[in-house]
């Protein structure tokens, strides 16, 4: 029976040859937005992998919105032009559909990368940090930036920089955009009680609170090819008392699906300081998406510590979600999905280079040296001349 993980799956007119998605995974290592070396080898081994599509990192739409000083921008004619370069290499190699996500850090930005933190999270002007903006004026916590609460013009420039980021993901040859809502920046800091609170429109109850998001998105649906899909990365529970929980995701999600949004990958956490996780453990989000699927009527991907294929398979079987994200786990393994597959007792394509790796391929490796396979230790084969 063929595995419910390696079946495809349709989002417009993009399809995607499994449901296995490289999920964005921040790498730090950008210089004034633009793409560095790093991003071309990372970017092209993932490529490789097998994975049904995958979805460059968390990136700014403005400077301002940026993560880090180092971190991806789709804002200048210099980055779009560096991702142009990427994407047209990986085109002549490789025919996975790759998508980028698209954000705006709100109050979290101008902090540091992640193996920098011991010097403390905000980056000092002197050292190319900037002032940050939010919903409201009201600092992460203590020792951060207060963002300037952005007034009517700041919001139509910030819904004009996703837009403008829109058009040069197309141009660059994304195949997909993922709209970046989660993890407590500016759109989800927009949908949170915890970090909203304005009294005009875009403030108040859930409905005012998402307006702004949903605006956001609207606007990028409008301004991005109708047969290219746009998903967008929601929270399913802000963990802290007093939050967005997962009824609220629900309801975000089913506005979501009537602007022409495609997909929600529901996440968690993050927004403020307080958090009282759940017990951590694989597919410990799956839930999430599984009551998003099934109340909003949208497609899903779940994320959080799947690192097992046998695990995977089951999400999709159960019909838990629609596709899984795996990050941490694929820059461990970069050749994931090609183990997945044979694990699963599928085949997968691999490059021709790389073809004499894969274990699907050993046998006819064997017959053509004229050697016999036998197994050993962990599972793997070995060769032994007759």
């Amino acid at each position: 029976m063929p595995s419910p993980l390696f079946q495809p799956i349709q989002l417009r007119e993009l399809t995607l040859k499994n449901r296995i998605v490289i999920s964005p995974l921040c790498q730090y290592s950008a210089v004034d937005g633009t793409a560095s070396p790093w991003h071309r080898q990372h970017i092209g081994s993932f490529a490789i992998s097998g994975a049904g599509l995958c979805i460059l990192e968390a990136t700014g739409v403005s400077a301002t919105g940026r993560i880090s000083p180092q971190c991806l921008g789709l804002y200048s004619d210099e980055n779009e032009a560096a991702l142009t370069d990427i994407i047209g290499d990986i085109r002549t190699y490789s025919d996975i559909p790759i998508g980028i996500q698209l954000s705006h850090a709100g109050r979290k930005g101008s902090t540091r990368p992640t193996w920098d933190l011991h010097k403390g999270h905000n980056v000092p002007d002197a050292e190319g940090g900037w002032a940050v903006e939010g919903p409201s004026a009201e600092a992460f916590a203590e020792g951060w930036r207060t963002p300037a609460a952005l007034d009517e013009a700041g919001l139509k420039r910030v819904r004009d920089e996703f837009v403008a980021a829109a058009q040069r993901a197309n141009r660059c040859g994304f195949d997909m955009i993922e709209i970046h809502a989660a993890h407590g920046y500016l759109l989800h800091e927009f949908c949170s009680p915890l970090t909203n609170h304005r009294n005009d429109r875009y403030g108040g109850d859930l409905k005012g609170r998402m307006r702004f998001p949903l605006e956001v998105a609207r606007a990028m649906r409008d301004a991005f090819p109708k047969h290219k899909p746009i998903g967008v990365r929601i929270t399913g529970e802000d963990f802290v008392e007093g939050g967005l929980n997962l009824d609220d995701a629900v309801v975000f999600a089913r506005a979501l699906k009537d602007i022409g949004m495609d997909y929600v990958t529901p996440s968690a956490g993050n927004v403020a300081p307080g958090m009282k996780l759940p017990k951590i453990g694989p597919g410990y989000m799956a839930h999430f998406a599984e009551k998003v699927k099934r109340e909003a009527g949208i497609a899903t991907m779940t994320v959080g510590m799947i690192y097992e294929p046998k695990f995977a398979e089951e999400i999709i079987a159960s019909d838990t979600a629609d596709m899984i994200a795996i990050g941490r786990a694929i820059m461990d393994n970069p050749r994931w999905p090609w183990h997945a597959a044979t694990a699963l007792g599928e085949r997968i394509e691999t490059p021709k280079p790389y073809a004499r790796s894969a274990p699907q391929h050993w046998p006819a490796y064997a017959a053509i040296h004229g050697v016999t396979l036998r197994q050993g230790e962990g599972g793997m084969g070995h060769a032994t001349r007759e």
